[in-house]
């Protein structure tokens, strides 16, 4: 007979390897994680945890709290782009992760828009995947499978990083593209490691034409090492199972029951040799245990004389059977679920559960990276692990927030992005051919005329603080690891009044902090007319840019009124808030908008802000249940007089955050 040689399978694509034929390395860019929001956790329960240490408005993650709640762990909620996350928790992280769920976008062509209501409205809004969003769908899919296997390539690489030695992966798949990724998680995990292909049915039927109907997704399995986490789950039998082998009725129990051999036959260590009741055989027993039995009546005596008897199970003791790998129990997220949270793609609860339960203990740490709306972190906190969920979408983010403040005795999270790094990180590898640690003068210029270009902006030469000019307007434009200053403002002002211009157009990534109110209102009385713009982080995105894709949207402004109510005691009411983006809302939905608050989602409240991380004293928010929306916060008391500063958070319904700062002195 002929020998067959079977190599192994691999999947190859333009990019995978360089020229020389060596296998390009996975981007691994660390970059410093930074808390911009801690919820559930009081300011002096953090400082008594980080012993009075203090921070600076960005707190740069150290990653050095310990492995529980009580040694110092926050659960982590980061907004951006996975590919540069993963790579900055390798430093702190690789090796710790005990499980990752991944569900990335495996349809060409899927909808990513989800519904949301309009302040106390019953009208709702088609909210579209944001630029952000699209670019990177369009990214995975832009040259079919190829440019989506480098996509989940990349990321599987650092997953199986991450991932303890007894740490699984389960990646969330379609069945159309299913068979491409096992081959790639078999290359980067080991085929030995290949543990199962979960089958999952999310749907009863579905009309698919000139074909069956594709009611089912893949859920594949792999361990990192010989010997993962695996906690054995059954459940209940089915019908047919119980009726061909629950097949006895004791009567004077009501109930059925299997017949299970008492005999240790050939069983390796042997058995019980003794007689009973004329029956000589090896028991599985000893004759003190068959003597009980009896006496309890479950022993099946068969109706052939000399005839080994049987033990009673009965149907109520049966066990359930271990958990295969088709499960058509768990349905998918309908209408009228009370998990719902508009988003097309929501994976059940549990589903989720059914994997945290099998492949993590209590206090593990599990991770999602596609978190989505949050299903995976919501479940793990209820589970008691650990959790890190990262998500590109900002709406995402707000919305596995409120999401993890719904659940009753939720811990302490924090939310975190890449901020100032990544752009820094980006400015550097767009613009800085030289590479050097800091930017060249050409690679200044060529940052402003980018921006420039994509406000519809020509650039202006000569001047210290203004950098280009659109129609009548002049534009000044922050730096990308920076804070627009009010200084900063007064200088362009300045520039802007020695040159007898009227408008100026500022373009920032960051602001400090009560800039609005004061720079709007003083520029008035200067004769300046002032408009504040936000660059996107879609800027950064190169097919976002070239295809224009970029909006520049004013910054939202806010009013509130601090009262003191009585003797060391405050409370904030919110006045008046604009939404810059309006314009994205349907002309019919907008008009039917009765009051500004209608575009605020959550608000919340930092009582003592120490220019670090936002702390949230107290919050309110809607829900898909209660659209009912405080307009002014609790009372509260101070231990002592003193001077103070405020912080007000307001999100709208677009998941932007606009944030004012009010000094109050309390008495």
């Amino acid at each position: 007979m002929a020998k067959i040689n079977i190599t192994k399978t691999e999947l190859i694509w333009p990019g995978k390897y360089s020229e020389d034929g060596t296998l390009k390395e996975v981007p691994r860019v660390s970059l410093p994680l930074q808390v911009i929001e801690t919820v559930n956790e009081s300011r002096a329960t953090r400082e008594a945890a980080k012993r009075n240490v203090q921070h600076t408005l960005f707190d740069i993650y150290s990653g050095e709290e310990g492995d529980t709640f009580e040694a110092g762990w926050r659960n982590k909620l980061i907004w951006g782009d996975n590919l540069l996350v993963m790579g900055s928790l390798l430093e702190k992280f690789a090796g710790k992760i005990d499980l990752i769920y991944i569900d990335p976008p495996f349809a060409t062509g899927a909808d990513f828009s989800f519904k949301t209501a309009i302040g106390d409205l019953n009208e709702e809004l088609v909210k579209e995947q944001s630029v952000i969003e699209e670019k990177a769908y369009r990214d995975t899919w832009a040259r079919g499978t190829e440019s989506f296997a480098q996509m989940i390539y990349e990321r599987l690489i650092l997953i199986r990083e991450l991932l303890s030695e007894t740490g699984s992966v389960y990646v969330h798949i379609g069945p159309n593209i299913n068979h491409l990724v096992r081959i790639l998680c078999d290359e980067i995990f080991g085929e030995d490691h290949a543990l199962n292909e979960v089958v999952w049915r999310r749907a009863f039927g579905h009309s698919d034409s000139r074909r069956y109907g594709m009611i089912h997704d893949a859920i594949l399995y792999y361990s990192k090492g010989d010997n993962c986490i695996w906690n054995e789950l059954r459940q209940p039998a089915e019908k047919e199972y119980i009726d061909r082998f629950f097949d006895q009725f004791d009567d004077e129990r009501g109930e059925r029951y299997q017949r299970l051999s008492l005999s240790a036959g050939g069983l390796s260590g042997g058995g019980y040799d003794y007689e009973y009741k004329g029956i000589r055989t090896n028991w599985r027993c000893p004759v003190e245990t068959l003597e009980k039995h009896d006496r309890e009546g479950r022993l099946h005596w068969p109706k052939k004389k000399g005839g080994v008897p049987r033990l009673k199970k009965y149907e109520s003791e049966h066990e359930g059977v271990p958990l295969q790998d088709i499960w058509i129990d768990i349905s998918k997220i309908h209408n009228q679920s009370g998990e719902l949270t508009g988003y097309a793609t929501q994976k059940p609860e549990g589903l989720l559960e059914r994997i945290l339960r099998v492949s993590s203990n209590k206090g593990d740490l599990v991770a999602d990276f596609f978190c989505g709306s949050g299903t995976t972190l919501a479940v793990a906190e209820k589970l008691g692990r650990r959790w890190i969920g990262c998500d590109l979408g900002r709406w995402g983010i707000h919305v596995t927030r409120k999401r993890l403040l719904a659940i009753e005795n939720c811990n302490p999270f924090e939310v975190l992005n890449l901020g100032k790094y990544e752009r820094q990180y980006w400015q550097g590898v767009t613009f800085n051919e030289e590479r050097s640690k800091s930017l060249t003068e050409q690679a200044l210029y060529e940052y402003l005329a980018f921006i420039l270009k994509l406000y519809g902006a020509q650039p202006l030469v000569g001047l210290a603080h203004l950098h280009g000019k659109k129609g009548k307007a002049v534009v000044h434009i922050g730096a990308v690891d920076a804070p627009v200053t009010i200084t900063e403002i007064d200088a362009a002002v300045a520039e802007c009044r020695k040159l007898k211009l009227g408008e100026l157009h500022v373009l920032g990534w960051e602001w400090e902090m009560g800039l609005y109110d004061l720079m709007v209102e003083a520029t008035k009385k200067q004769s300046v007319e002032l408009r504040l713009l936000q660059i996107p982080r879609e800027a950064m995105e190169q097919q976002a840019a070239v295809k224009g894709d970029v909006r520049f949207f004013e910054l939202a402004y806010l009013e509130a009124e601090i009262e003191h109510v009585e003797s060391l005691t405050v409370q904030v009411t919110l006045k008046h808030f604009v939404i810059p983006n309006s314009e994205l809302i349907p002309k019919d939905v907008r008009g039917k908008v009765q009051k500004w608050s209608d575009y605020i989602d959550y608000w919340a409240v930092d009582w003592d802000f120490h220019n670090d991380t936002f702390m949230q004293g107290w919050v309110t928010y809607r829900t898909r249940k209660n659209r009912k929306l405080a307009l002014a916060s609790d009372l509260r008391v101070y231990s002592g007089p003193g001077k103070y500063r405020i912080l007000i958070k307001v999100i709208d319904i677009f998941g932007n955050d606009t944030s004012q700062a009010f000094e109050v002195e309390v008495s």
